[in-house]
């Protein structure tokens, strides 16, 4: 007995994970870290105040959600407000985007199904960081999708602390961009997929996303104008194919009819000057598919001649009609905001009312940096990888990049609508610079283990790896400091963002505070005191006139009739409130 367990070798240990499961899980523990990461980072205020909304535009958000949940689906989309521009009142289903208020009452049903007691106030307060962990998902996807896996875990963390997008989405923040970027990202995500596959399954789900976003915010415009520059640059580029034809009109046809079911959109898409570029690429599409065919069934010579006619014919018909629709007025022209956009000087000097709005300032340097930090340098480093290895999905990526940041410079606005691509490009950038160091260093301890053993070759292959080891160890240097600075620069990123987070968009308008000379921290509750005070002290049937900020707190807090609110031109109020009283009767 003894000679056999002498004799008998412990039998190796069996491997706990094979390397495919450890990646698996290494992804799923670094997506769930920063889905937590991006949650958490937006309590700030929750944690300083309450649970309370912010802003003025959210008042009436949280209004319309609870009139929803109380009344159902049917009363909210034929509300009249009696409450809001006093005399005219205010019909409510035809006049906002129902998107972000019909995702609370669902959120609060399944939740109250599953026996989980809750108030919509604070659905509404924790809806915009909820969605933020799903915008960290579908970051993670959309990135996975066009470049690797690695730079999908990179950006996922970046987005999930980045102060472009904190800005709109901490606790409290109950307004339309709460769930539009992930809307958004979504519908690129699926777009991606569908330009990838071809599949009018990833196409149609495109046009369900689109839905959503439309659902949800107007800027939506810019997302149903992008995809068709997409298109366009596609053919330019001698890439069209039969996926893109089947992507693009299976999402223009389905998408349009789908957004027409929006009340406040209605005939928009194919009324509306900032949608006939959709249209103009979905006739294109056509037409490249015709000639396609027509190709393939001519010579050479009747092709061209006929292809000359059919382009002659369809661009001067295009442009006929193009032309007696804008002049009778079938086709409604731009807005002033999107006007803007093309033409920063045009709201200033035409309509003062949008450039008085902060919101529609161009952005500063100081601001780019402040909300994005070092994705402003990493962001060209981004760009140089998605054109090293042009795909369908890199120039989608290149045109978004582009068209956001100029759209960014004019408007501090839109850069919402920047940080996502901010943080998909630099999340490229570091992955792939990472990537190409990291093998550096595992190259350069390989060869020096392999020069540590004996070598019986002759002298000059001696030689030559002595050269090859000087290089190698010089490489290695310059790999180790970049891994370093690299190390250090995000580390500073993740510093930045938290404190801009905690300082700067953490703080609800409706409730101040302020420190004291000895550190003690002052709250001022004034605004709702004085609201609480209108509720209790003034006639049900009372109206109330104050400047076009306070409408919606008014209406929402105090539940008394207003004159103006944060959605009406103020210019009859101007002059009213520094009259005298006798003046003003």
């Amino acid at each position: 007995m003894v000679a056999v367990i002498a004799d008998s070798k412990p039998a190796p240990a069996a491997k706990f994970m094979s390397k495919d499961k450890q990646e698996t899980l290494l992804k799923i523990t670094v997506l769930s870290i920063a889905c937590i990461l991006s949650f958490s980072t937006r309590l700030f205020s929750v944690l300083r105040f309450e649970s309370v909304i912010h802003e003025f535009d959210p008042y009436f958000n949280y209004r319309t959600t609870k009139f929803l949940v109380e009344e159902g689906y049917y009363k909210f989309h034929n509300w009249f407000d009696d409450r809001a521009w006093y005399p005219l009142g205010r019909i409510i289903g035809g006049t906002i985007y129902p998107g972000l208020m019909v995702t609370s009452a669902v959120l609060y049903h399944l939740m109250w199904l599953l026996n989980i007691t809750i108030d919509i106030r604070n659905v509404c307060v924790f809806l915009a960081p909820f969605f933020s962990s799903l915008t960290t998902i579908v970051t993670y996807l959309l990135t996975k999708e066009v470049k690797d896996t690695g730079s999908g875990l990179v950006a996922a963390a970046m987005i999930a602390i980045v102060p472009g997008y904190i800005s709109r989405s901490v606790a409290g923040s109950y307004d339309n961009e709460a769930i539009a970027i992930f809307c958004m990202l979504l519908t690129y995500y699926s777009w991606i997929k569908a330009v990838k596959s071809g599949s009018i399954l990833w196409a149609a789900l495109t046009a369900l996303a689109y839905f959503y976003m439309v659902s949800s915010w107007g800027g939506y415009v810019f997302l149903i104008n992008l995809i068709p520059m997409h298109v366009l640059v596609l053919m330019f580029t001698a890439r069209f194919s039969h996926r893109i034809y089947v992507a693009y009109s299976t999402l223009y046809c389905v998408g349009t009819i789908l957004s027409m079911q929006i009340p406040f959109v209605g005939f928009q898409p194919v009324q509306s000057s900032e949608h006939m570029l959709a249209f103009g690429v979905f006739g294109l599409c056509q037409l490249h598919a015709l000639v396609d065919y027509m190709r393939s069934k001519l010579s050479g010579e009747d092709f061209s001649t006929l292809f000359n006619a059919v382009a002659v014919a369809s661009f001067s018909l295009a442009v006929f009609v193009g032309t007696i629709l804008t002049i009778s007025g079938k086709i409604a022209p731009w807005t002033g905001r999107f006007y803007t956009l093309l033409d920063p000087s045009y709201a200033k000097n035409h309509i003062p009312i949008i450039a008085s709005v902060s919101e529609h300032q161009p952005t500063s340097w100081s601001s780019f940096f402040f909300d994005l930090q070092i994705l402003v340098f990493l962001f060209p480093a981004g760009l140089y990888f998605c054109f090293a290895k042009l795909t369908d999905a890199n120039i989608f990526l290149i045109l978004y990049g582009v068209t956001s940041i100029y759209f960014a410079g004019v408007m501090v606005r839109l850069m919402l609508v920047l940080a996502p691509v901010m943080c998909i490009l630099s999340g490229i950038a570091v992955s792939q610079l990472l990537s190409k160091y990291m093998r550096e260093l595992h190259s350069t301890s390989s060869v020096n283990l392999a020069n540590g053993k004996p070598d019986h070759h002759h002298h000059h292959k001696k030689s030559h790896h002595k050269r090859a080891e000087n290089n190698f160890v010089f490489r290695a240097e310059i790999a180790t400091f970049f891994v370093i600075i690299m190390t250090f620069m995000l580390g500073m990123y993740t510093i930045h963002c938290t404190w801009v987070t905690s300082e700067a968009y953490s703080s609800p308008s409706i409730v101040l505070s302020a420190r004291t000379t000895d550190g003690h921290q002052v709250i001022f509750d004034d605004f709702r005191e004085a609201y609480y005070w209108l509720r209790m002290n003034t006639p049900e049937d009372a109206r109330v006139m104050s400047w076009w900020d306070y409408g919606y707190q008014i209406t929402a807090m105090a539940n008394r009739t207003i004159l103006v609110d944060n959605n009406t031109c103020p210019s009859l109020l101007t002059p009213a409130l520094p009259s005298s009283r006798r003046r003003l009767v």
